[in-house]
């Protein structure tokens, strides 16, 4: 009962936000069934991809001769901020072509046109979300990695913390994909996913320690 009471309350405060038609605009793009689909599906490709990134920037930047913190901190925050900027244009254009052949196919079933209809709206809602959601993913790998590199005084101590940290949230978005999947063992997807988080860092490392 307390969890329907706090959803309600929930849903009045978003409506007092964003309004009631925005709310039930966003209700109705979530309810479609690709939405949740591509969050989930472009949002765990971009935590790795910007996992993988974060890990080669903390070696080719904090793991070398006389590091320097800024220079760590502004890498990483400077390769986060180009990867929501590709990542997320490149899925609303890619989203938008979908939905746009989508639309298309249920206007020659209907035999009329749905511009500035509710579908369309709601599509075009829906692409916002997924890119929105994806746009995010990239800062979740920053600050895993930035918050040890912060608060530990030793950069090295803290490059080599973040780099556990990256390692670990590698293997917690592959419990989550092993789970969503109902996969048997969704923690050895989990250790799998790791695993390969640490081939890339001794692939880098042995990079950097030959060049």
């Amino acid at each position: 009962m307390s969890n329907g009471l706090n959803a309600t309350r929930r849903a009045e405060v978003f409506k007092r936000i964003i309004g009631d038609s925005r709310y039930e605009s966003i209700l109705r793009a979530l309810r479609m069934p690709e939405t949740f689909p591509s969050m989930r599906r472009y949002f765990i490709n971009t935590v790795f991809d910007s996992t993988f990134v974060v890990l080669g920037v903390i070696i080719g930047t904090a793991l070398v001769a006389d590091p320097a913190q800024r220079i760590v901190m502004l890498t990483i925050i400077t390769s986060c901020l180009a990867l929501t900027m590709s990542t997320a244009v490149a899925v609303y254009e890619a989203e938008k072509m979908e939905q746009r052949i989508r639309i298309l196919e249920i206007e020659r079933a209907m035999l009329r046109k749905l511009d500035r209809s509710s579908i369309e709206r709601t599509s075009r809602i829906s692409v916002m979300l997924i890119a929105g959601v994806n746009a995010f993913a990239p800062w979740l790998a920053a600050t895993v990695t930035l918050v040890p590199i912060v608060l530990i005084p030793d950069l090295v101590t803290g490059a080599w913390t973040a780099i556990g940290a990256a390692i670990t949230l590698l293997f917690l978005t592959g419990l989550m994909m092993g789970r969503i999947a109902n996969k048997d063992r969704p923690v050895l997807n989990g250790f799998r996913m790791a695993a390969i988080g640490v081939v890339v860092f001794l692939l880098a490392m042995l990079i950097e320690r030959s060049i």
